[in-house]
């Protein structure tokens, strides 16, 4: 019994192999599976700080700062400065980042059908429940 983290820890591998071979396919190599939850972020949000994105992923600042530098290098966002407050820097997407969004998403729902193919409706909605309830 007592395996939850295990297969837990089996299917994360899974998922990324998946995820780095069909960025590979749509040649985005550059791209880590860890750049998709900044990226799902923006896409959710016009903008979001670090601290946002941060609370948002659960990660630290300082890794965020480091995904967000790589993605910044690679033309998919860019920081510009709150017209309100000059304090306050917001990440956004550059359009070459819009133009991925098709790509991100198509990659995300074959990640789920993948991970959900052998489960019916029911056992797919109680595993999340489950999933939930553990965090």
């Amino acid at each position: 019994m007592k395996q939850a983290l295990f297969l837990i820890s089996r299917l994360h591998e899974k998922g990324n192999r998946f995820i780095v071979d069909m960025l590979k396919k749509n040649g985005m190599q550059e791209l880590v599976p860890s750049h998709g939850d900044i990226l799902s972020v923006l896409y959710h949000n016009e903008k979001a700080t670090m601290k946002d994105i941060a609370d948002k992923i659960h990660r630290t600042k300082p890794t965020v700062t480091v995904l967000v530098d790589k993605l910044e290098k690679l033309d998919f966002v860019k920081r510009v400065k709150s017209s309100d407050d000059n304090r306050i820097t917001y990440i956004v997407l550059t359009e070459k980042a819009k133009q991925f969004r098709k790509v991100f998403e198509k990659i995300s729902d074959e990640l789920n059908t993948m991970f959900y193919k052998n489960l019916s409706k029911e056992e797919a909605l109680k595993l999340d429940e489950i999933l939930v309830k553990m965090l």
